[in-house]
């Protein structure tokens, strides 16, 4: 593995999208609404006759028991289940609405439930759910089911229920084991019990278990999250996302509670960063791109070496690419050329499904240039490499001419060493890899028309 200095990592922290989607959700326009998003699906029924065209899943289950300061999601935080039990014959009344135009019966080769905290839900509360999605479509054998776990809601008889309900895969939250960092953003959770989860879940054959860390934290030092990350190591999962936190009080209210005097400085994240490559890269891991790394055996280091990876918004995926219908509040999913966004609020949520309509509130329709922009930038993300001549026999362009700009600008990353510029492609070096959000950016073309990047995340 390429060595990574400090110094590099520095010079390229710039703001940037994450390109869970391409063109990316701010985007979005309320001009798109149901009756679009009602069309693509009616296109993709009418496109899958006599095919089993895959189908990806998400369901956003947004109650927390408490607040987490440093989240970004949408949440409500209650103590109330009773709200939870509400929330699920709404999606069930959702997942009427979208059969309705798209059929029953589809095949679904990804799930994931994300949050929020899906394991708010009681062990009834997930067996309703998994029995509204059997009812609706078809979980297909060998397929990736996945659910996203905060350690303090679950215990080895509550896993071993989401290994009978069909999932594989598990996500922990575990953010960081110090316990004064965990004080400071109000999710205290031992690392014992961490450990005692991970060992469980391996003993009742879940496929993969991801652990979820952030760095940037209040509290947090380079000698206090090493310790972490050491941890971490010693745990072994088989997947690693390794987050940098992104303090935007201004828009996430739940962040005001962080008292900024206690955030490291820039040039620690940049540290831990740095800590967080070098221990997974002595551990063994894969670094698969961006914030995940993977054991060399886990599927997703796999795909990594055998150019299957690809990206969809819940990050990198080994299924491939296909429509994704997303389900609750604020979901966002994918149909054909489109992008839509459910409304944000419950009371909104409700409303639209008791007058009979999904709760679609904005999307997009992709025009042919953002189509030959995402081709470009998931091949960036996924690949490392864009080949010239395949993209022009897709998309009926000439490369070079579409993206003179662009090559130009990709000419300064060349002599600095992040990629290769050829005759025939454009291809990531190992070192650029680290950096290739920046890489990406270049042929965001609504990016670089606009340069107010505020709204995004760092790059490191």
């Amino acid at each position: 593995m390429t060595v990574v200095t400090t110094e590099l990592l520095r010079r390229f922290d710039v703001s940037g999208p994450r390109y869970t989607s391409y063109p990316t959700a701010d985007r979005f326009v309320e001009a798109f609404g149901e009756q679009e998003y009602v069309l693509a699906l009616q296109q993709r029924r009418l496109g899958s006759v006599g095919k089993a065209t895959p189908l990806s899943l998400y369901v956003h289950i947004p109650f927390c028991e408490s607040l987490c300061y440093y989240c970004a999601c949408n949440k409500i935080i209650t103590r109330h289940p009773e709200r939870a039990e509400v929330y699920l014959r709404y999606l069930s009344r959702e997942i009427d609405l979208h059969t309705a135009h798209c059929g029953v019966g589809q095949h679904v080769s990804q799930l994931h439930l994300g949050g929020g905290t899906p394991t708010f839900l009681s062990d009834e509360g997930l067996r309703d759910l998994m029995s509204m999605i059997r009812r609706s479509f078809t979980l297909v054998p060998g397929g990736e089911y996945s659910i996203e776990v905060d350690p303090r809601t679950v215990d080895e008889q509550r896993l071993a229920l989401l290994a009978e309900l069909g999932f594989n895969r598990l996500s922990f939250g575990v953010q960081d084991f110090d316990p004064e960092v965990q004080k400071a953003v109000h999710r205290v959770q031992p690392a014992e019990k961490v450990f005692a989860l991970v060992e469980s879940a391996r003993r009742l054959g879940f496929q993969s278990v991801n652990v979820d860390l952030i760095y940037g934290l209040p509290r947090q030092t380079p000698e206090s999250f090493e310790r972490t990350l050491t941890q971490v190591a010693q745990l072994r999962p088989d997947r690693i996302a390794l987050y940098a936190y992104a303090h935007l009080p201004e828009r996430f209210k739940a962040q005001r509670r962080i008292i900024t005097a206690e955030l490291p400085m820039a040039s620690a994240k940049v540290s831990m960063l740095a800590q967080g490559l070098d221990i997974f890269k002595n551990a063994g891991y894969v670094y698969v791109g961006m914030d995940h790394f993977a054991l060399p055996e886990d599927a997703l280091a796999v795909a990594k070496r055998q150019g299957r990876l690809h990206r969809n918004f819940q990050g990198y995926s080994t299924q491939p690419d296909c429509d994704l219908i997303s389900l609750g509040v604020s979901a966002i999913g994918r149909v054909g050329a489109t992008y839509s966004q459910n409304v944000k609020t419950l009371d909104e949520y409700y409303d639209a499904i008791n007058q009979g309509h999904l709760p679609v509130v904005r999307g997009l329709a992709l025009t042919k240039d953002d189509l030959v922009r995402r081709a470009v930038i998931m091949a960036l993300m996924c690949q490392g490499e864009v080949l010239f001549q395949p993209m022009e026999e897709s998309w009926l362009i000439d490369f070079r001419s579409y993206f003179e700009p662009e090559l130009e600008q990709l000419r300064e990353m060349a002599r600095q060493g992040l990629v290769e510029v050829g005759d025939e492609a454009v291809t990531v070096t190992p070192m650029g890899w680290y950096f290739v959000r920046g890489v990406a950016m270049v042929f965001d073309k609504y990016l670089q028309a606009d340069r107010n990047r505020v709204r995004f995340s760092r790059i490191i």
